[in-house]
């Protein structure tokens, strides 16, 4: 399997199609980069190079006991794009994968990169506080770590709800969709996946959203039940100097599968601006 390692020597798989303008894809939890497949499918074939990587202790990549953090998340990250020799890149992240995005252009800057997608992106911070009153209660993510010890099987079907939004009348999404979204899950390393969840509700990101010098889209559903616009995307559009918003009406979570034609149209557009 094609793979870079880190400096501590944990292995990180990725997929690499196409060539041309690269887009750099970041997958959300509890996912790897199989979720990508269909966007990476489509720009690949409209002449771009497509790559996205398994997080580590998700997928194919190590399942390491240590480092499951934003910031070693965005060191991994890193490490591709050296190892690949990736310029000029646009970095497309969801949920999760929109704070490893953020916290790469912080901590590494913006040498490689020409532009970046935040899609449902946990950006700047979920977890309610003094400071973020409006954010989700720690009770939530408590209530997700407690299931996701006691039954993850079970945690990734009931997940699928709120994910998905098949909970809305007129939901189409298919059992196979939801099926491959549970295969996914149960791919990683309950450690690491235990791990993200603070690393995703808790890391206050607002500084590196500052930080974010390139072209930037943020596209979020506002119907987003795992994370709320109000506390995310509308917030993030005013800290990053050049960011555009663009919201789905009625979109869940998962706008990726649910509004995938949309989304594609919207990142090569945004592509072909900054081409």
């Amino acid at each position: 399997m094609p793979t870079v390692t880190t400096k501590e020597g944990a292995y990180i798989f990725y997929k690499d199609w196409g060539k041309g303008l690269p887009i750099v894809f970041s997958h959300g939890w509890p996912l790897n980069s199989d979720a990508w497949d269909e966007h990476m499918l489509y720009f690949a074939s409209r002449g771009f190079r497509c790559i996205a990587h398994d997080r580590r202790g998700h997928g194919r990549s190590t399942q390491t006991w240590h480092g499951n953090d934003m910031d070693t998340y965005a060191d991994d990250l890193e490490t591709l794009m050296v190892s690949l020799d990736i310029c000029n890149a646009i970095h497309v992240g969801h949920s999760t994968g929109g704070g490893e995005v953020a916290r790469y252009i912080a901590r590494h800057g913006t040498g490689r990169v020409s532009g970046a997608v935040l899609v449902g992106a946990v950006t700047p911070v979920m977890l309610q506080s003094e400071s973020n009153p409006n954010g989700v209660p720690m009770r939530v993510f408590d209530t997700l770590r407690a299931n996701l010890l006691a039954d993850r099987a079970q945690l990734f079907k009931d997940f699928c709800v709120p994910f998905f939004g098949t909970n809305r009348p007129g939901s189409s999404v298919s059992k196979g969709v939801q099926d491959t979204f549970w295969l996914l899950g149960m791919q990683a390393g309950l450690k690491n996946l235990y791990d993200c969840i603070a690393a995703f509700s808790q890391t206050d990101q607002t500084e590196d959203l500052k930080k974010i010098d390139v072209p930037t889209l943020i596209v979020h559903g506002d119907d987003d039940q795992v994370v709320p616009i109000d506390v995310t995307a509308r917030i993030a559009a005013k800290l990053i100097p050049n960011a555009t918003l663009k919201v789905y009406p009625g979109a869940p979570h998962a706008l990726t599968t649910t509004n995938r034609e949309e989304l594609n149209a919207d990142v090569l557009a945004f592509a072909q601006s900054i081409k």
